[in-house]
């Protein structure tokens, strides 16, 4: 496992048309928070970001209800302590509040070689696979994590 990270892709639809609509004002004042909180978490790697240091803005079908999440991790136990065991917990369980399902699957984790980034078109197409496939060695979730390790 000294080889590998995890990477995750998590994607969700605003209930509002974007991220400026009033919906959406406790999750925006939170997001630097949740973000500061993430990259200051034992195992954190790496996060996709833009030039105001958050990923909102980011999406490939340019399609402003979007927001997806894409982090590196050094363990799954590092990844599972920042979103269940922390702050960030809060939001998770208020999601339904700003957030609506983005399809079928909205997460999915896979193992990468140490160092290596995951670009935006390969976490999607993680996403992708996981949602036609179903869980196996090539993508995951949470739940099936103790079963699918490197």
């Amino acid at each position: 496992m000294k080889d590998y990270q995890l990477a995750q892709i998590n994607v969700a639809k605003m209930k509002d048309i974007n991220i400026s609509d009033a919906v959406m004002k406790e999750f925006v004042e939170n997001l630097d928070r949740v973000n500061n909180l993430a990259e200051k978490s034992e195992g954190f790697v790496w996060r996709l970001k833009d030039e105001s240091s958050n990923a909102t803005n980011l999406n490939p079908d340019y399609d402003e209800q979007i927001i997806i999440n894409i982090s590196v991790w050094e363990t799954i136990e590092s990844l599972e302590k920042f979103v269940y065991k922390s702050f960030h917990t809060n939001f998770l369980k208020r999601r339904k509040e700003w957030l609506q399902t983005y399809g079928k699957i909205y997460t999915s984790l896979w193992w990468i070689s140490k160092g290596q980034i995951p670009t935006l078109p390969e976490a999607l197409d993680k996403l992708d696979h996981f949602e036609k496939n179903g869980a196996s060695e090539f993508v995951f979730d949470f739940k099936i994590k103790t079963s699918l390790s490197v």
